[in-house]
């Protein structure tokens, strides 16, 4: 390619899913990027992830699509079960109407898979990604003619933008928004990953499954070619600390969860260890942008995990700055308020339809019973038209390239 459209770079201040995907997007229109991120090497905490059509259609726009889909399993179904009775509350078949309503199918895979994607992409574009470890955006100040970023350690970057994707607790949010940290949520999640073996033979479904429980629910799915099970169970607490991936043994874990009937408390019973980590979430906001300045991913919009939307939301982000920036010819003041325009009702929407998924799942006493009635026995097209919003990418998604 030759020159890049931008004599200063874009700096995006973290190197997680949404960073690198912003990265991706702007260099394939053309911009030069600067990726700073504060660990001593890029790399993606967690396990599982269920990645919905809106999040293929993300990848495939960034060109990485096929990469991801070597190991990523294609799950049958989608499952609510009851935890307490067992029984079948909602089964969503993922068959070919689902993949010809949405031009994509819906899967599983490892976090890790989706990261280390989008960092060969990067790290392909040598002459417009400058991938840094070890540096922290700890502020900024708008100029006249960009953004000057200051580094952790005292140096400073002359940049034409700046993209804020370095997750909740992020420097560049506190500047734009100033809401302090997130707030604990009270949700507490206990992860493992399972070997199929280990998996309870009558339980290793070809599904994305949840259990169902008062102020409580069991996932479990595939993963890594059905090598692997992601297990993820939480709870709700009023009291549950505010710790982050530490771990937890079975005698913490399995009391909480003892209301459960056998099917989804025998694979609890399984792991040796689990890591405990605390969930945290914001309501939305009406402004993440400043200037050249503007937020991406879990910095703008936190949410908890219900609809497993956290890295589809970050990955539509970066192609909708991408797509802003190209449409502005590099006027990102212009192009930020633009992408927050197309961004910020979307995300917005599935911060709170999270929300509300939880108390779905969690309900207890009458209303449990009133959930499993609802639901139990809809044909699957009354669920595609439920989802049809947030499963159908939007246009600048579809139409990136």
């Amino acid at each position: 390619m030759g020159q890049a459209r931008n004599a200063k770079p874009v700096v995006v201040a973290g190197g997680g899913i949404g960073g690198l995907a912003c990265a991706l997007a702007l260099a394939s229109k053309g911009f030069k990027v600067a990726v700073l991120e504060q660990a001593h090497a890029f790399g993606e905490i967690g396990a599982g992830i269920q990645l919905a059509p809106n999040a293929w259609s993300a990848l495939d726009a960034l060109r990485v699509g096929e990469l991801v889909k070597r190991d990523a399993v294609f799950i049958e179904r989608l499952l609510l079960m009851d935890g307490v009775s067992g029984e079948t509350v909602i089964e969503i078949p993922l068959d070919e109407r689902f993949r010809a309503r949405y031009g994509n199918p819906y899967a599983v895979t490892h976090r890790a898979d989706i990261h280390l994607a989008l960092l060969d992409g990067c790290r392909a574009r040598p002459e417009l990604i400058d991938l840094r470890t070890e540096t922290r955006v700890a502020d900024f100040h708008i100029e006249a003619n960009g953004v000057t970023v200051e580094l952790g350690d005292g140096a400073r970057i002359s940049a034409a933008a700046l993209v804020g994707a370095d997750g909740w607790h992020s420097s560049v949010r506190e500047r734009i928004v100033g809401d302090g940290e997130p707030p604990v949520s009270g949700h507490l999640c206990y992860r493992a990953v399972l070997k199929v073996e280990e998996m309870p033979p009558e339980l290793r479904w070809p599904a994305a499954t949840l259990w169902a429980g008062p102020n409580t629910h069991i996932v479990h799915y595939p993963l890594r070619g059905w090598k692997l099970f992601n297990l993820v169970a939480t709870t709700v607490r009023e009291s549950a600390g505010t710790g982050h991936n530490e771990e937890a043994r079975p005698e913490e874990v399995l009391p909480l969860f003892a209301h459960n009937c056998e099917k989804p408390l025998s694979i609890l019973r399984v792991p040796k260890s689990f890591r405990r980590w605390m969930l945290r979430f914001r309501e939305p906001v009406e402004n993440w942008t400043q200037g050249p300045v503007t937020l991406l991913g879990d910095a703008a919009h936190l949410m908890l995990q219900y609809f497993a939307q956290g890295a589809a939301m970050a990955m539509e982000d970066a192609i909708a700055v991408a797509a802003a920036a190209a449409e502005t010819n590099g006027d990102f003041a212009a192009a930020f308020q633009r992408y927050q325009k197309l961004r910020l009702v979307r995300a917005s929407r599935v911060q709170i339809s999270s929300g509300l998924l939880g108390l779905l799942y969690h309900a207890s006493g009458g209303a449990r019973l009133v959930r499993n009635d609802l639901y139990q026995g809809r044909p699957a097209e009354r669920y595609y038209e439920a989802l049809d919003w947030i499963f159908t990418a939007p246009e600048y998604v579809r139409g990136f390239s």
